[in-house]
C-alpha cells in the first residue's frame, strides 16, 4: 500500500500517513471507515485527519477520532480457515480497519470523505483543530490522550461563561473520582485560566471528606512524587507539587469542654466545627435535623417547619445555650427533651404546631427527633461559647476547604452538608456577583441528591444546579451510579466524566453519551483512566491523569508546610485575653484552650 512520500514541498500533510478510506463500508459526513496499512496502525482514541477536493470549495478537512478498530482475515471463508492461513496452506490476508466518528469538518461542507482518499493520524496542530483546540480561548490542561499529548477541557463552560457543573461517575475505589476531581481544582489554580493571579487567588473551593482522612492532606507534597511524574505535570504546564492554601474543619470531639476537632491522623492545623443551640434556633436549621426524609409530602414536615418558626420568634439566646420559656437548655439532649415535652402537652402544642396538626404526625415528629440526639449532639452545643471561630467558612478560610465528615454518622453528615451549602448559597447570593468562584466537590451525591423523594439538601443542591452558574458555585459532584441522581442536576452538568463503571450501570440512559465502545471500555479502565464529555467535542476523550502531586491518605504526607502549623483558633494570641473585650483583647469565650 503506497501513501504519498512526505517532502519539504508537501509540509502542508496533516500528519503520519495510515490507511485510506475504507471503499467497502458506507462513508458519511459523520462516520467512515480507515483501512489501515500493513505497515501501520491505528488505536481507539487516535485521532485521524482526511481531506477531500470540491469543485467549487476548495479542500474540505475532515477530522475525527478511532471509536473502533477491527481485524479479519480477507480471503477465509470458514471459520476454521484460520487454521489452514497459519499454516501456509490458504493464501489470506490479514487487513485492519478503523471507524472514525467525525469530529470536525473544516470548512463546514459536509460531505463524505471520498473511498481511497489517504487518512493520516493528525498531530500537532492539526490534531489540536480535530479536537476544537484551537477554537478554546481558554484552555484547561485535563491530562494527556492515548497518544501522550496534552488534552483540555474548555474553561467557559466549567466556570459559569457558557456553561458550569461536572458530573463524576464510577465506582467507588476503583473510579478515581475524588483524584481527578481534586486534580481538576488543582488544574484550575495553577494553570492560569481563571485570568491574573489575584482572581486565581481570591477562587475557592469546598470540599467534603466522606472517607477516612485521606483529603486532609491536601498542603502536603506526596512522598511518593518521582522525576517522571513531575515531567507529567510539566507536560500540561504545571508544576507538581501541593494545594498552597488548605483550611481543614473537623467535627468538635463529643463530651470535650474545649471543643478540640476529633482527628487522628492530623494533629496541627485543624479548626473545630460545630453550632452552638442559640445559633441552631436562629438560623433556622431545624429542618436540616430531617435531610434524609425519602418524601417532603409526608405531614411531620409541618411540623418541622412549625416548630422551626416558634424556636426562631420565641427562643433567646443564654451564650452557646438556648433560652425559651424561661428554661435554660444547656445541651442538643435537653433541647428535644423539651420539645418533645411542649408536644406532649395539650396546653402548649398547639402553640408550637398549630392547632390543625393531629397527634399521630407530631409523634411522627418526636419520634425522628428523638432519634436524632444520639447522632447530633456532638454537633449542636450549648457547652462551649459561640464567640470564637467554629462555623465553616469559605470567606476567612485559606483557597481549599476541607471538611472532615468521615467519622460522622449518615445523619450527622447530611446535616453538615446541608448548612453548609445553605450558608455558602446565601453568602453567595448576598454577594451579588459571580466572582470570586466557589468550587463545590461533593462525593457521594446520590444520597444527597437522590432520583426519587426530596430533601432539604436537595433543593440546596438543585438550587445550586439551575442558578449556581450565575452566582459563581460550581458543583463538581461524583457518584457511583448518576442513574440515581437527580436528573436536573445530571443534566445541568456542561461537563460530564466517567471512569470505571459497573456493568449494570453502564448500561443506564443516563451514559448514553458515550459510544458503544467506550461503554465497555468503562467496564475495564484502569485507574487513573476518564472519559470526559464536554459541549464542544462530541467524542468523549479518553484522558489519562497524572499522579497526584499532594498526600491522597497519612502514609503519603511529606513534611507539614509552615502555614498549616497554625488554624484560626490555635493562631489566637492567648496573651491578648487579659483586659478582655473593653480594652482591645478578647473575651474569654474566645480563649483557645
Amino acid at each position: 500500500m503506497s501513501f504519498p512520500a512526505r517532502t519539504p514541498s508537501n509540509d502542508a500533510s496533516p500528519g503520519t500517513p495510515v490507511g485510506r478510506v475504507l471503499g467497502t463500508q458506507d462513508a458519511s459526513p459523520l462516520t467512515f471507515w480507515v483501512a489501515v496499512g500493513s505497515d501501520a496502525y491505528l488505536q481507539l482514541d487516535d485521532v485521524v485527519v482526511t481531506q477531500r477536493e470540491l469543485p467549487d470549495r476548495g479542500t474540505v478537512t475532515i477530522s475525527g477520532v478511532v471509536t473502533s478498530v477491527r481485524a479479519r482475515h480477507e480471503g477465509a471463508a470458514f471459520e476454521s480457515d484460520v487454521f489452514a492461513i497459519a499454516d501456509g496452506m490458504l493464501p489470506a490476508m490479514v487487513q485492519e480497519a478503523a471507524e472514525i466518528t467525525v469530529t470536525r469538518v473544516e470548512p463546514e461542507v459536509y460531505v463524505p470523505p471520498a473511498p481511497g482518499a489517504v487518512a493520516y493520524r493528525a498531530e500537532g496542530e492539526t490534531r489540536d483543530a480535530a479536537l476544537s483546540f484551537d477554537r478554546m480561548r481558554r484552555r484547561l490542561p485535563i491530562g494527556t490522550g492515548r497518544d501522550g499529548a496534552p488534552l483540555y477541557l474548555n474553561a467557559d463552560f466549567l466556570d459559569g461563561s457558557r456553561g458550569a457543573h461536572v458530573s463524576i461517575s464510577g465506582i467507588s475505589g476503583v473510579a478515581t473520582k475524588t483524584s481527578f476531581a481534586t486534580f481538576l481544582l488543582y488544574s484550575i489554580f495553577n494553570s492560569g485560566v481563571l485570568g491574573s493571579k489575584a482572581e486565581s487567588a481570591n477562587t475557592k473551593a469546598l470540599i467534603f471528606n466522606v472517607k477516612g482522612e485521606d483529603l486532609l492532606f491536601l498542603d502536603h507534597e506526596n512522598n511518593r512524587l518521582d522525576a517522571p511524574t513531575r515531567e507529567a505535570y510539566h507536560k500540561l504546564g504545571l508544576d507538581a507539587g501541593a494545594f498552597k492554601q488548605v483550611t481543614v474543619f473537623a467535627p468538635a470531639r463529643a463530651g470535650d469542654p474545649s471543643g478540640s476537632p476529633d482527628v487522628a491522623s492530623r494533629l496541627t492545623g485543624v479548626d473545630p466545627f460545630y453550632w452552638t443551640l442559640a445559633e441552631f434556633a436562629e438560623q433556622r436549621l431545624l429542618p436540616y435535623v430531617f435531610a434524609d426524609a425519602d418524601d417532603e409530602r409526608q405531614q411531620y414536615t409541618m411540623v418541622v417547619h412549625a416548630v422551626t418558626a416558634h424556636l426562631a420568634r420565641e427562643a433567646l439566646p443564654a451564650g452557646g445555650a438556648l433560652s425559651i420559656g424561661g428554661r435554660r437548655l444547656g445541651s442538643y439532649d435537653d433541647f428535644v427533651d423539651y420539645v418533645v415535652e411542649q408536644l406532649n402537652d395539650d396546653e402548649t402544642r398547639s402553640g408550637w404546631t398549630g392547632s390543625a396538626v393531629g397527634l399521630g404526625t407530631v409523634n411522627a415528629f418526636a419520634r425522628r427527633l428523638i432519634a436524632s440526639k444520639r447522632d447530633l449532639g456532638r454537633l449542636i452545643r450549648g457547652d462551649l461559647p459561640g464567640g470564637r471561630a467554629h462555623q465553616i467558612s469559605t470567606a476567612e478560610a485559606g483557597q481549599v476547604t476541607v471538611v472532615d465528615l468521615h467519622n460522622l454518622p449518615d445523619r450527622a453528615q447530611r446535616f453538615v452538608v446541608g448548612v453548609t451549602l445553605k450558608t455558602e448559597f446565601e453568602r453567595k447570593e448576598k454577594a451579588g456577583t459571580a466572582k470570586p468562584l466557589l468550587f463545590v466537590v461533593l462525593d457521594e451525591l446520590n444520597k444527597y441528591a437522590p432520583r426519587d423523594g426530596s430533601s432539604p439538601i436537595k433543593e440546596v443542591l438543585l438550587d445550586i444546579a439551575e442558578r449556581g452558574r450565575s452566582l459563581g458555585v460550581i458543583l463538581i459532584g461524583a457518584q457511583q451510579t448518576a442513574s440515581e441522581v437527580e436528573r436536573r442536576i445530571v443534566s445541568n452538568s456542561a461537563v460530564r466524566v466517567v471512569g470505571r463503571l459497573d456493568p449494570a450501570e453502564a448500561s443506564r440512559p443516563e451514559y448514553g453519551f458515550l459510544p458503544p465502545t467506550q461503554r465497555q471500555r468503562a467496564l475495564l479502565a484502569k485507574p487513573g483512566t476518564m472519559f470526559v464529555a464536554q459541549p464542544e467535542i462530541p467524542v468523549p476523550l479518553a484522558v489519562e491523569f497524572p499522579f497526584p502531586a499532594w498526600a491522597t491518605r497519612p502514609s503519603e504526607a511529606g513534611a507539614a508546610p509552615r502555614a498549616t502549623l497554625a488554624s484560626m483558633v490555635s493562631a489566637t494570641d492567648p496573651f491578648t485575653v487579659v483586659g478582655a473585650a473593653r480594652d482591645g483583647g478578647i473575651s474569654d469565650d474566645d480563649i483557645p484552650f
